[in-house]
C-alpha cells in the first residue's frame, strides 16, 4: 500500500536521490582558460580608435564562430545579455519618450533596458500555445510613439516572427530579438535571433551554452553593428577619431567581454547542437510519460519551429481536476521531484511599473514632458499571461538539470501516482 500512497501522506517517495546539475564545462574549457591565463592578457580591449578597440584574439574568434553558427553577418560579444539589450536599444536609435512593445513573460532586464534610454515599456499579452508575445496584442498596443518591438523567444520556442515582421513593416518599427533562452532554436530553418534587426543570446550560467556571464548581439545591418561596438566600448571617447557622425545614443559603457569568457564561449558553441538534442530527447521522454494524464496540457510546438526546452512548460487543466497547482507542486516535491515551479514572471506587475518609479522618486520617465500619454500597467492588461501565472502554468526548470532517461521516467511515475490518488 505504501508504494501507491502519496509521500505527503506517509507513503514512499518516488525519487530518493538528487538530479544531476546542468554542467557542460569540461576539459576543453579548462585548457582554453589556462591558455589565456598563461598569456597574461585577460582583456585585449582599449577605449581608443585603434586595433584594440575590437578586443583581443579570443573575442574576435568567438564573434566569428557566432557569425558562422547563427548565420549572421555581424556578432558583437558583450559582458552580459542585459548589456546586449541596452546596447541593442541604443543602437536602434530609441529616444526618450519612445514606446517599445514587449512581453510580460521575460526576465525583467528586457523591460529595464528600455527604461535605461528613458523610453517607455509597453506590455502586449502572450499566446497561450507558446507563451510568446501575441502579434494580435502587439498591434493593439501600437501608438504614434511606438518605435520598436522586443520579441522574446521564451522557454526555447520561437516567436511568430512572420506575423511580427508584417506588423513591423506596416508601422515602420524595429525588431529586437531576445533569444536569451532559445539559442540554437530554429524558425523555418533559420536560427532564432538572426531574423531580427538586432538579436542575440545570453551566456548566463544556466543558459544552453554559457561563459558564466555574457551575451552576444547579432545583426545583418552594418550601421547597427558599428553602433553596438561603440556603445560596448566607450563610444563618446572614440567617435571623433573614428569620424562617426551620428551621435545619437553614443553614450558608451564598459560592456566588454574578457578573454577568459570568450575562450570558454568558443568551446561552448561547439557543444550547442548536442546540448539542444539532449534537452529535446528529455522533453520527448517527459511527453511520452505524461501524455495519458488528461489533467495536463503538454508543450505545443508550432509548425516549422523547433523547441530547445530551456524550460519544459505545462498547463494544469483546472476544468479536469480538483487538485490545485499548489497542492500538485507540494505533492511532487514530497515525491522527490526537483525543479518544478508555479507561474512565470509577469514583469508589468513589479513594483517599478505599478508605482512608476524608476529614476528618482518623481515617476521619471513616465512623468517627463517627453512622455506622450498615460501608460496603464494595471492588472488586466495582459489577461492570458496573468491567468496562466496566477492559476495554471507550471514550469519544469530543465535549464538547471541534466536529466537522464531514468529521471524522466520517475517524474512520469510521480505525476501518475499523484493524479491517481486525487
Amino acid at each position: 500500500m505504501l508504494k501507491n500512497k502519496l509521500a505527503i501522506n506517509g507513503g514512499n517517495k518516488t525519487i530518493n536521490y538528487k538530479f544531476n546539475k546542468f554542467n557542460t564545462i569540461g576539459i576543453e574549457e579548462e585548457k582554453a582558460v589556462l591558455k589565456v591565463l598563461r598569456s597574461g592578457l585577460l582583456s585585449g580591449f582599449a577605449a581608443n580608435w585603434n586595433d584594440d578597440f575590437y578586443g583581443g584574439e579570443n573575442i574576435r574568434l568567438f564573434e566569428t564562430a557566432c557569425e558562422k553558427r547563427f548565420k549572421v553577418k555581424h556578432a558583437v560579444a558583450m559582458n552580459s545579455w542585459t548589456s546586449g539589450l541596452i546596447a541593442a536599444i541604443g543602437a536602434a536609435g530609441i529616444e526618450p519618450g519612445d514606446e517599445v512593445i514587449t512581453t510580460p513573460w521575460t526576465m525583467c532586464a528586457t523591460a529595464t533596458a528600455i527604461l535605461h534610454w528613458n523610453a517607455i515599456p509597453i506590455f502586449a499579452d502572450i499566446e497561450k500555445e507558446t507563451f510568446n508575445i501575441d502579434p494580435v496584442s502587439i498591434e493593439k498596443n501600437i501608438s504614434p510613439s511606438t518605435k520598436a518591438i522586443i520579441a522574446v523567444d521564451i522557454f526555447g520556442h520561437p516567436c511568430d516572427m512572420k506575423s511580427i515582421k508584417k506588423i513591423a513593416n506596416k508601422y515602420n518599427l524595429i525588431i529586437i530579438g531576445d533569444t536569451a533562452q532559445s539559442s540554437g532554436t530554429n524558425y523555418y530553418n533559420t536560427s532564432t535571433g538572426s531574423e531580427a534587426d538586432i538579436g542575440g543570446i545570453s551566456l548566463n550560467r544556466h543558459k544552453h551554452i554559457q561563459s558564466g556571464e555574457g551575451g552576444v548581439c547579432f545583426t545583418n545591418n552594418f550601421e547597427f553593428y558599428e553602433k553596438l561596438m561603440l556603445i560596448r566600448n566607450h563610444a563618446e571617447a572614440v567617435v571623433e577619431k573614428k569620424e562617426h557622425k551620428d551621435l545619437t545614443n553614443m553614450i558608451g559603457y564598459n560592456f566588454r567581454m574578457g578573454e577568459i569568457e570568450a575562450a570558454i564561449g568558443i568551446e561552448q558553441i561547439k557543444k550547442l547542437d548536442s546540448i539542444i538534442k539532449s534537452r529535446q530527447n528529455i522533453a520527448s521522454l517527459l511527453n511520452k510519460n505524461l501524455s495519458d494524464i488528461k489533467e495536463l496540457r503538454l508543450p505545443i510546438i508550432k509548425k516549422e519551429c523547433t523547441h530547445s526546452f530551456y524550460i519544459y512548460p505545462l498547463i494544469l487543466n483546472l476544468d479536469k481536476t480538483n487538485i490545485t497547482r499548489n497542492k500538485l507542486l507540494t505533492a511532487l516535491e514530497a515525491e522527490g521531484v526537483q525543479g518544478f515551479s508555479e507561474g512565470y514572471a509577469n514583469i508589468h506587475q513589479l513594483p517599478m511599473f505599478q508605482k512608476k518609479i524608476a529614476y528618482g522618486k518623481n515617476h521619471f520617465p513616465w512623468s517627463a514632458n517627453f512622455t506622450k500619454r498615460d501608460i496603464d500597467y494595471s492588472k488586466g492588461i495582459c489577461p492570458i499571461a496573468e491567468e496562466l501565472h496566477d492559476k495554471s502554468f507550471i514550469a519544469y526548470n530543465n535549464c538547471h538539470y541534466s536529466l537522464t532517461e531514468k529521471d524522466a521516467n520517475l517524474i512520469g511515475e510521480a505525476f501518475k501516482k499523484i493524479f491517481s490518488n486525487y
